[in-house]
């Protein structure tokens, strides 16, 4: 089936791509590695796989469509159209990242390497590529809906998060802050507050919990183990290694977010604060003395194809 819609590829490097770019040829990246003790194989290899299965993507998006190939690293910038289809080939984390710069475009999760690749954003298999198309163009297809946590402050910045949103400091120090969730506040000294959405909440969050309760000895009930919906209307927030003293407390450390408990931080700090979503550090906004964020659920929805 023919379409007028445009095809957005969205990719990024393999890593033999990135080794080289950092060591400048091939033959310095590989003796780097094994100078190191590591095989230059594994990162051959997964390379091949993935210029594969690009190959093949391209030239079947190439005979439904026109066709425009994205690297992620242009995603904060370009303008996509309202009835773009978009095409990820990569890794659960690049389906993530591209949501975040969507309005509702539908996204096809393809997963280059299944043997290698967990892919739970990543549904199908280069060979499903033409009858997923055809079933999307028709309005058949299954969309799974994903909500996201958004992040605003004073200052009129703002920024969404696909997976989490960490609020904390630019590197390995303490972040001083007040933290309000609904009529409770409280000054504290931490490591940073996650806030996870219900598709990040089986990532870092799981991660966090799994720690705490190794620590305490107790078990966390299995309704947040699990994760909860991608499509929930709340957030769950967390705060990392909190510490008490004459003038920081630890009684709000973990909570939910929601229309009845809205989440909100003031900065405490002359310098070194950030906001940052999804593991992006780069597109990240200051979190510094005077600065307040509010937490909660954007009006911006992610459309995943299923």
């Amino acid at each position: 089936m023919i379409t007028d819609r445009k095809l957005i590829l969205v990719t990024r490097p393999t890593r033999l791509q990135e080794l080289i770019q950092r060591y400048g040829t091939k033959g310095q990246a590989e003796f780097y590695l094994k100078h190191l003790g590591e095989s230059f194989d594994y990162y051959q290899e997964e390379h091949r796989l993935f210029m594969q299965a690009y190959d093949s993507i391209v030239e079947k998006l190439r005979l439904t469509g026109r066709l425009q190939v994205l690297d992620r690293r242009f995603l904060p910038t370009y303008q996509f159209s309202d009835d773009d289809i978009v095409v990820v080939l990569g890794q659960d984390g690049l389906v993530a990242n591209t949501l975040k710069y969507l309005s509702g475009q539908p996204v096809i999760g393809i997963n280059p390497i299944p043997a290698a690749y967990d892919g739970i954003l990543l549904p199908f298999k280069v060979s499903d590529l033409t009858g997923v198309l055809k079933s999307l163009l028709l309005n058949r297809s299954t969309i799974k809906l994903i909500k996201m946590a958004e992040a605003t402050t004073n200052r009129g910045q703002s920024l969404l998060a696909v997976n989490d949103l960490f609020i904390g400091p630019a590197s390995h120090s303490s972040a001083r802050y007040e933290i309000v969730s609904g009529n409770q506040r409280e000054r504290q000294s931490s490591s940073g507050v996650i806030i996870s959405t219900g598709l990040g909440s089986t990532g870092w969050f799981k991660s966090i919990l799994a720690g705490a309760a190794g620590i305490a000895g107790v078990e966390v009930s299995s309704k947040l183990t699990q994760g909860f919906s991608w499509d929930s209307d709340f957030l769950y927030f967390s705060v990392r290694e909190p510490f008490p003293s004459k003038t920081t407390g630890t009684n709000l450390i973990f909570g939910k977010v929601d229309s009845a408990h809205p989440l909100s931080l003031q900065s405490n700090m002359a310098d070194n604060g950030v906001i940052f979503s999804d593991g992006i550090e780069n597109d990240r906004i200051d979190f510094t003395a005077g600065t307040l964020v509010n937490i909660g659920i954007s009006k911006s929805v992610g459309k995943l194809v299923v």
